[in-house]
């Protein structure tokens, strides 16, 4: 049997994208939690990171692993709240980014409902900027949203590159303005891809503008726009752009968990633990960047 505490490590650095970063999620110190997953790799004799001076990957044996580590972790954090937790009641009241809403957030909170029966949940998806300044007036309990890389503001959920992409026929020739579908203004995503193509000197459109991400999605999909998007969140429909004469690189963003301090109750408290310990929240492949 795999000790717990080991798994845990294994799947955090998936998280995180690194050591230094699962070290700070985790409250621990970069080579303990190198020693932990070499304690991992030895007590199954595979192994499961490949490693080299820039990036991380999961090897063969690490994917089919990260699947094992997950369920077990789910499992037995389930079972563990059911029995330990206390009866909780009172509202959380969440913002959460579309990017949550859309794929991951649902399961996490179905989660918590099966521990937490009498807990009233609201959630209301929006734009991280406006939901964080929300936040600060009192609408909401905590917020899921996204941060530039060094913003300090919230704790740190997960990294992720944002990457131009666009439906599988989408043709974009060098000297034609660049035809975006974003979020509006203030969105995280819009200001970094208008900076990038700004800087790289090249024009751009705005063609198409939508508040929820099943929109963007439906605009590039149809072929009409190409927009930027954390790369864990494509899909098949959506391929990533190759960057260079046509597209400046975007950079890395940050999810991360934001509450009111001063303001929390006991069923706040334990709904901001189940998010910034939840696995899969942020839907990681195999490539992970340190």
């Amino acid at each position: 049997m795999f000790e717990t505490e080991l798994l845990r490590t294994f799947v955090t650095v998936a998280e995180c994208g690194g050591f230094s970063r699962a070290a700070e999620r985790l409250n621990s110190t970069q080579s303990t939690v190198s020693h932990q997953i070499k304690r991992l790799e030895m007590q199954a004799a595979r192994t499961f990171l490949r490693r080299t001076t820039r990036a991380i990957a999961l090897t063969e044996d690490g994917e089919i692993m990260i699947d094992y580590a997950r369920k077990f972790l789910r499992l037995a954090d389930d079972a563990k709240q059911h029995f330990n937790a206390p009866k909780l009641e009172g509202q959380v009241r969440l913002g959460a980014s579309d990017d949550f809403a859309t794929y991951s957030l649902p399961q996490v909170l179905a989660r918590f409902k099966r521990i937490h029966p009498n807990v009233r949940l609201s959630v209301d998806v929006g734009l991280s900027g406006n939901l964080v300044e929300r936040l600060d007036a009192g609408d909401f309990d905590l917020v899921l949203g996204k941060r530039k890389i060094g913003d300090e503001q919230g704790e740190f959920v997960f990294r992720e590159k944002l990457v131009w992409v666009a439906s599988p026929d989408f043709k974009l020739a060098s000297d034609e303005p660049v035809p975006l579908a974003v979020y509006p203004k203030p969105c995280l995503y819009r200001c970094i891809a208008v900076d990038e193509l700004n800087r790289a000197g090249r024009d751009w459109n705005v063609v198409y503008t939508s508040p929820s991400l099943s929109g963007i999605r439906a605009a590039a999909i149809a072929g009409i726009a190409v927009t930027p998007l954390a790369a864990n969140f494509t899909t098949p429909e959506l391929v990533p752009l190759t960057t260079g004469e046509n597209l400046p690189e975007l950079p890395q963003v940050e999810f991360a968990l934001f509450r009111k301090k001063g303001r929390e109750t006991k069923a706040s408290r334990a709904l901001a633990d189940l998010l910034l310990r939840s696995e899969g929240l942020g839907r990681p492949q195999g490539r992970l960047i340190v």
